[in-house]
């Protein structure tokens, strides 16, 4: 027991995780601190303009009472996959099987940690285009993958095909694609996505698709997901998040969409936090039934990510907006 000033303090124990406590203060927490200590706007974290519609809050005080508390199947509520599926044919014209390619996770976070702990070994290398998201790194090399950089054009954030047709190797096992970008908000042409899927069809990798802006983009681009693309559904884990299209970011409800082949061994991974916000799943189910009327209708267009479908018992069609 270590002492301070005659008085006990924290215990002398073993040391945590050597990768983890050498980390840094995270970016966001940095910018957090600097925003209120200089009372300015705070741009290190991509807060919404305004809140979601006010009916799905109404609907997530009543799933309290009208759905069970007890544990969710752990995949996710039926429904709310059943409706993922929906929204992935109408908005990216990808047939996706609910009952075999939909997970549910708390927030998108853990999808991309479980995706890296369902799929690297030990010295598998994991391709990640920079500047990035801050959690991608150490999540990566906890789960023993090396990583890989490649750095965007700064002139346009576009891809450096040169460089990242020679990060590419035999021992590529991930590629990271995150698009609509974070933090730059580039969108990701439909030809530089070609040139990474050529390269990950020629070495055979998996690539992790961050979507999480997908309904979140500027007037003139247009989001397409690689999962699209000829011969990459069988080998793309794609992330969407509810959070951030409904503007609800702490409301950590996020759909994960694996390749077939790796399904059963990401859905593993989550055994330890299954338990997501099983109400707030319950809302977010209900708000898209009622998306056939126009009421509800009204206030799903209010969210800024035009997340708007009408979904019928035969297909899913867009809502005039």
């Amino acid at each position: 027991m270590a002492t301070v000033n005659g008085h006990s303090s924290t215990p002398d124990v073993k040391p945590l995780n050597d990768l983890f406590t050498s980390l840094p203060t995270t970016i966001f927490t940095v910018m957090t601190n600097l925003a209120i200590k200089h009372k300015t706007i705070n741009l290190g974290q991509g807060f919404p303009d305004e809140e979601g519609p006010d009916k799905m809050k109404q609907l997530v005080g009543a799933a309290t009472i009208d759905q069970h508390n007890q544990y969710p199947p752990m995949f996710g509520i039926p429904e709310l996959r059943q409706a993922v599926a929906r929204h992935r044919k109408a908005y990216g014209g990808i047939d996706v099987q609910w009952d075999t390619e939909t997970l549910v996770t708390v927030g998108a976070t853990e999808a991309i940690a479980a995706s890296f702990l369902g799929i690297l070994n030990e010295g598998d290398e994991v391709i990640m285009f920079d500047p990035m998201y801050d959690c991608y790194g150490s999540m990566a090399q906890r789960a023993g993958g090396i990583i890989k950089p490649v750095k965007l054009k700064v002139e346009d954030w576009s891809v450096d095909r040169t460089h990242l047709q020679d990060a590419f190797s035999a021992k590529t096992k991930l590629v990271i694609v995150n698009t609509p970008h974070n933090p730059t908000g580039k969108v990701f042409s439909k030809e530089d996505l070609q040139f990474i899927a050529d390269l990950c069809i020629q070495y055979n990798t998996y690539v992790l698709l961050d979507e999480v802006y997908e309904h979140l983009v500027f007037e003139g681009s247009q989001h397409v997901s690689l999962r699209s693309l000829p011969g990459m559904q069988e080998r793309s884990i794609r992330i969407g998040s509810a959070g951030k299209t409904f503007s609800f970011t702490a409301w950590k409800v996020n759909v994960w969409l694996p390749a077939f082949s790796c399904y059963a061994r990401l859905a593993i991974k989550l055994t330890c936090a299954y338990k997501h916000a099983l109400l707030i799943s319950a809302a977010k189910t209900q708000l898209n039934k009622r998306t056939r009327n126009s009421a509800a209708k009204t206030q799903l267009e209010r969210t800024p990510s035009a997340f708007t479908v009408c979904y019928t018992k035969q297909s899913a069609q867009p809502c005039a907006s």
